[in-house]
């Protein structure tokens, strides 16, 4: 089968776009721009995925690109019954090349970037999105300029540079880190690859629901997801939309819980107060780096898909994420980080009020390894 075509729509004016541009936001109103593919049924496609090799670029005609790609091997990462919850999985983007699901989106974008023209790319990070970026910017032949708070573990600034990045260090969080790449571009060109500032980082996260409907051969009833700036969240959640046009499920969709430390929660305390956005979360608090999101642009997709699933917003204690992620390691043998410790921690308080019960699919993704 030929990739199925696409044109980029804006996520909150609906204006529609021509794919084949380097370009960042909506022209119009700043919106996320999104990938938006003319589906039709293919129930064929899914046996012809099957049969091809187990990485994320098995599934070609869904996403932006078929050659040429950028690839380090990403994609396909096990999806592993827990030890002690009958009824939980645990999705372990642990496994990933750069050992986080920050890979399947950098791939994609990295990819894009470079077959419409981009001669150098940037980004801030809190952590993981700088590590991937470098790494793949480094396969694609491409320079890469990282911005960072000052106060990012060590490692992850030695990783990125490690992969050859220019790594700039700033005062404050990742909204003054982003501040900084725009002043870099402005300066010095290239092109920003910022959480959803770019349509395809998005695309590359929405293949985990394409996974998990392999692996399961339905879709869970619970999916619980980390959130920083909510990437892999909207990715699936536009996947679900996606494989009901190509006639893969119906209707059913899983309820999904965005998990947050309760020092940096701006996304659940705007589902608590029935916002349409997040507004940002003062004096950003948690080891958990890949939730020290204090302003998220893509809030309200997210909001929208947590309130239109039926599921919700948690913020747990930043004592006990720790704790859980090391418990989580030695009774799983996993190489959780704290984000997937977080998600463990949410998933016993769900089930103690109740909002999941016994019986209940639920599927909680680790979504990096330790490396802090």
């Amino acid at each position: 089968m030929r990739r199925f075509p696409f044109h980029l729509r804006c996520s909150s004016c609906s204006n529609v776009y021509d794919a084949n541009q380097l370009i960042n936001l909506c022209p119009k109103c700043g919106g996320p721009l999104l990938a938006e593919y003319d589906l039709s049924p293919a129930p064929e496609l899914r046996s012809a995925i099957r049969s091809r090799a187990p990485q994320m670029w098995r599934y070609a005609e869904i996403l932006p690109a078929d050659e040429d790609i950028v690839t380090l091997g990403e994609g396909n990462t096990p999806l592993l019954p827990s030890k002690d919850h009958p009824d939980l999985w645990i999705k372990d983007e642990s496994k990933n090349p750069t050992r986080s699901f920050k890979s399947r989106g950098m791939a994609v974008a990295v990819t894009m970037a470079r077959h419409l023209g981009a001669k150098s790319l940037a980004a801030p990070t809190a952590g993981n999105a700088g590590a991937a970026l470098a790494a793949y910017g480094a396969r694609a032949g491409l320079p890469v300029f990282v911005a960072m708070p000052r106060d990012t573990p060590q490692s992850i600034i030695e990783e990125c540079r490690g992969y050859g990045a220019q790594v700039e260090l700033v005062a404050g969080v990742i909204t003054d880190a982003a501040k900084r790449v725009q002043q870099y571009i402005a300066a010095n060109g290239g092109f920003d690859l910022s959480t959803l500032k770019e349509p395809y980082r998005v695309e590359g996260k929405k293949i985990m629901a394409y996974e998990l409907l392999e692996d399961l051969d339905r879709l869970p009833d619970v999916i619980l997801y980390p959130a920083g700036g909510g990437t892999g969240l909207i990715g699936m959640w536009k996947a679900f939309d996606e494989m009901q046009r190509l006639g893969w499920i119906g209707d059913e969709r899983p309820r999904m819980f965005a998990i947050q430390s309760d020092g940096c929660a701006p996304i659940v305390r705007a589902f608590d107060q029935g916002l349409d956005n997040a507004p940002e979360w003062e004096s950003p608090r948690t080891a958990a780096w890949g939730l020290r999101v204090p302003r998220a642009i893509g809030d309200r997709l997210m909001l929208r898909a947590l309130r239109q699933s039926h599921g919700g917003a948690v913020a747990v204690e930043e004592s006990q994420i720790e704790p859980a992620a090391q418990k989580f390691r030695m009774q799983e043998g996993i190489d959780v980080g704290p984000e997937g410790g977080a998600a463990l921690l949410a998933f016993r308080r769900l089930m103690e009020k109740g909002s999941i019960r016994r019986g209940d699919m639920v599927v909680v993704f680790n979504t990096g390894g330790n490396k802090y």
